[in-house]
């Protein structure tokens, strides 16, 4: 996991990119906050007062967390761990990992998705709570996740050294890397808690979805009604969102839950970068009501049904290779028994075990064809901010670097892996001029 003759990336890139982020990361959620509500979301102007004030005029941005805003996240960490816990769901094997063990989840995250939003809504519609104390408190909400999380993250590298979950669980000599990449694979408080589902899903994912419907009552309340282009933003994320929790159980066999550890990289991740960044358009837009064009109407719909198209076929990628797996291959694919290459794998006691490798349908494209509509679908939940700024594209861009890292990550993992690699690439290769720079395996 962290051993420098494992590393995708040469020793000093991985330390270097790991410290800058373990540095850069906090200020620039606070940075990107600030420009998005106090700053008419211009760069240029974040940088003219920074210029100015130098350090402090980063200590003067920076809110201190409040005790409405620990509150706050008090209240929304313990409804969706209760909801995890309490609510019921069908019980769902995870992938089994290197030691061999198997994870079991309970798969109720739809469930929990739908009751977050009932409530949320059924609290400000009855004057119970309004979500615009949220936005109100977004950046005092924002600095006490940064450092709740990082306290947490300690947490967990405290309780990967003392009181691991699994076998699955080890130090690498290191302690920036074990902090950074985490120690355990698959952490639990209990049995039955699982923390990087709540933290991935039910806290990072679930927030999306709440901020985003935030940001909607924000403009709504402020102005007296929701553009357009709020409306196409909101109604897009909240399609991502509902196609994750609905394919909630398949993300559990992605490199997020069976590869990565709990650290910093996926913890603080989801708890801080995810509610703050991923956002990010909708939060511009609270404060930039724009009107998409003479065509009003047609435009938002083009863009609509784009976007819907995008998250629609990013899901049917996955659904696809999910089905395959199920059946051992035998499906149907497009109407048509699907191709494929079986490929054979050492687990860490020596066992030789096979795997399938799609190669037809979506997967016959491109080895990574479904990074493709989720770009896609972030530009076009994004593009109805227009373009008098650039810092609304600042997550379609990082979507992109992560993508590209991701499948760096995981083209090593498997070229190390498998054998039959290589002939998949070679068949693969000649239809990938769509994604020629996301060139990756399968993930597994």
């Amino acid at each position: 996991m962290g051993s420098e003759s494992k590393m995708v990336h040469p020793p000093m890139v991985t330390y270097v990119s790991m410290i800058s982020l373990l540095s850069l990361c906090p200020p620039f959620v606070i940075l990107l906050w600030y420009t998005m509500v106090h700053a008419d979301g211009s760069v240029l102007q974040t940088w003219d007062y920074l210029r100015q004030h130098g350090l402090q005029g980063l200590i003067n941005i920076w809110p201190k967390p409040t005790a409405t805003a620990w509150k706050i996240i008090a209240c929304y960490g313990a409804f969706e761990a209760a909801l995890q816990l309490l609510l019921p769901g069908k019980r769902v094997e995870g992938p089994i990992s290197p030691a061999g063990n198997m994870p079991v989840y309970k798969a109720n995250g739809l469930l929990a998705y739908a009751v977050t939003l009932v409530t949320y809504l059924g609290m400000w519609w009855f004057g119970i709570f309004n979500p615009s104390i949220v936005y109100d408190h977004l950046g005092e909400i924002f600095s006490a996740l940064i450092f709740g999380s990082f306290i947490f993250c300690i947490f967990l590298y405290i309780k990967g050294q003392v009181s691991p979950s699994s076998t699955d669980s080890g130090s690498c000599g290191n302690i920036i890397i074990d902090f950074y990449w985490g120690m355990e694979l698959y952490p639990r408080i209990g049995k039955n808690f699982d923390i990087k589902v709540f933290t991935n899903c039910r806290f990072g994912m679930m927030s999306w979805a709440v901020l985003a419907v935030t940001y909607c009552i924000k403009q709504y309340e402020t102005y007296g009604k929701v553009s357009d282009s709020m409306l196409v933003n909101t109604i897009l994320m909240l399609v991502y969102v509902t196609k994750f929790f609905w394919w909630e159980a398949g993300y559990w066999n992605t490199m997020d839950i069976a590869h990565d550890r709990a650290g910093f990289y996926i913890c603080w991740g989801c708890l801080v970068w995810v509610p703050s960044v991923y956002t990010s358009p909708g939060m511009y837009l609270v404060n930039h009501p724009v009107t998409l064009g003479v065509q009003v109407s047609q435009l938002a719909i083009y863009i609509l049904v784009a976007g819907v198209l995008c998250i629609y076929i990013n899901y049917d990628c996955d659904r696809q290779r999910q089905e395959f797996r199920r059946t051992n291959g035998k499906c149907l694919v497009w109407g048509k028994a699907p191709s494929k290459i079986v490929a054979s794998y050492k687990t860490m006691t020596g066992e030789t075990k096979t795997s399938l490798l799609l190669t037809s349908g979506w997967w016959g494209l491109a080895r990574h064809f479904h990074y493709v509509p989720e770009i896609l679908g972030a530009f076009f939940w994004t593009v109805p901010a227009l373009f008098n700024h650039v810092l609304p594209y600042f997550y379609v861009v990082f979507l992109t670097i992560l993508l590209l890292d991701r499948a760096k990550r995981d083209d090593d993992r498997c070229k190390s892996k498998r054998v039959e690699y290589s002939q998949y690439c070679k068949l693969a290769c000649h239809e990938e001029t769509v994604l020629a720079s996301l060139c990756s395996p399968l993930p597994t």
